[in-house]
């Protein structure tokens, strides 16, 4: 009897299906990864934007519009400006001008104990998003006005689209949910207005 070297199809079809397994596994977890990024995405905004009108509540303004903000708060933060009072938070989403309403935002939120923070510290941090960007406030024209939104920027296109088609009317440049260019590929800066 001759002594066989190698493997049979049964050994080598129980280690294909072995392998087929395993990959089946790391892509579902790619995917149950891919979905809590997402939904962290979506419970991101829709607290920020709770946190802005409990401070609207609170306070009758905006974070980083209320015109009595540093009245209330510089003598213990001074790195809390008081707003203009115009309703809007005003200042780019990711400005790092103190002076601007869109830094004065965070400030204010974390010096009214809405969210967790620092309000004083010397160069504003802004949370940071699933996807590595960060999370920001300002206006902008929705093209029926001008509102206050919740800005996130470096979001995948195909996320972008999801959170439009999901909670708006899925187009880049209408409705309440808008980007800064047309969920093809790369990333995207989101609007979503509240």
């Amino acid at each position: 009897m001759r002594n066989q070297k190698g493997f049979t199809l049964v050994e080598l079809a129980i280690v294909l299906v072995i392998i087929g397994l395993i990959l089946g596994a790391v892509m579902k977890g790619q995917e149950l990864i891919q979905n809590a990024k997402y939904k962290r995405l979506v419970n991101d905004l829709r607290g920020l934007t709770a946190a802005a009108y409990t401070y609207y509540d609170r306070y009758r303004a905006m974070p980083g519009d209320d015109p009595k903000a540093g009245d209330r708060w510089s003598a213990t933060y001074p790195n809390i400006l008081n707003g203009n009072g115009n309703g809007l938070i005003d200042g780019a989403a990711n400005s790092t001008n103190n002076t601007d309403e869109s830094v004065q935002a965070w400030r204010h939120l974390r010096a009214s104990g809405i969210i967790a923070g620092d309000p004083n510290e010397a160069t504003l941090t802004r949370p940071s998003n699933p996807y590595g960007g960060r999370y920001g406030f300002s206006n902008r024209n929705f093209g029926t006005g001008t509102y206050n939104f919740v800005f996130v920027d470096n979001v995948p296109a195909d996320i972008g689209r999801r959170l439009d088609e999901e909670f708006d009317d899925g187009i880049w440049n209408t409705g309440s949910i808008q980007a800064n260019a047309d969920y093809t590929t790369g990333v995207r800066d989101i609007f979503y207005r509240f």
